[in-house]
């Protein structure tokens, strides 16, 4: 069986959520986003390193608020960067050389499901690198800063990138190191491992696998969570898994 870590990236500066929380710490249904996303991991038998990332001013707080749920689920902390792939670098160097594959999964997708892990570990497994990702539905336009409409983009082959982004350890430990020459703006992990010359494969998603990046898109994870049928859990339960207190202060 393929060994993996999992790295979540939550050092972002949430400027667009609006909200004292920033965007992983803010209460999905009950409990903390990030902490819905790492459920997911740290119970299987694949998974045997989790990793958070957090900014370095975030980590008094986070620890203080999340001490006990780090230590049941074994999560490590890693130090957020300037820039987002900095902290990847920093969670980067902290994987186990026991891993053999290395999933990077945004840790403001709460509403990923067992179901769609199983298909990109499986396909990454496979194949070297996988990502989810989800067919382009929508017309596409291309404006100007005028937004003046200047064609429409044929959406055939294209794909809207998600999380988990699944990669060979040593895959993404090139790509990382060789960043500086890629000599234009890197979006996502993927992008990095194709510059490095490994093909990547793409694993259908779904439409529910939400990214929180506003206020409402909070509601509409929660929804997404509450109109399916509550999972029975395949490991073990947390301890706060049923007490109104996630995010470390007690509902009133």
């Amino acid at each position: 069986m393929a060994k993996f870590a999992v790295i979540l990236p939550a050092a972002g500066q949430s400027s667009r959520f609006k909200d004292k929380e920033k965007k992983p710490f803010a209460v999905l249904d009950g409990r903390a986003v990030w902490l819905r996303c790492a459920e997911l991991f740290v119970t299987r038998d694949d998974v045997l390193q989790t990793i958070i990332v957090v900014s370095k001013a975030d980590q008094e707080t986070f620890r203080r608020r999340y001490a006990a749920n780090m230590a049941f689920m074994n999560v490590q902390i890693a130090d957020g960067g300037a820039e987002r792939f900095e902290s990847v670098a920093n969670a980067l160097a902290l994987v186990k050389p026991e891993a053999e594959f290395v999933a990077i999964h945004d840790a403001v997708r709460p509403c990923l499901t067992e179901e769609m892990v199983n298909a990109v570990f499986a396909s990454a497994a496979r194949t070297g690198a996988a990502l989810l990702a989800v067919p382009v539905t929508d017309t596409l336009k291309r404006v100007n800063a005028q937004q003046e409409v200047q064609e429409t983009v044929a959406r055939q082959g294209l794909w809207l990138a998600q999380t988990p982004q699944v990669f060979r350890r040593e895959w993404l430990v090139e790509a990382y190191a060789n960043r500086g020459k890629v000599g234009k703006e890197i979006t996502d992990d993927t992008q990095l491992v194709e510059a490095a010359g490994h093909k990547v494969y793409v694993v259908e998603g779904s439409s529910t696998n939400v990214k929180i990046t506003t206020k409402g898109d909070l509601f509409l994870a929660e929804a997404v969570l509450k109109s399916r049928p509550k999972p029975k859990p395949s490991g073990p339960i947390h301890p706060f898994a049923e007490e109104e207190m996630w995010g470390g202060r007690p509902k009133k």
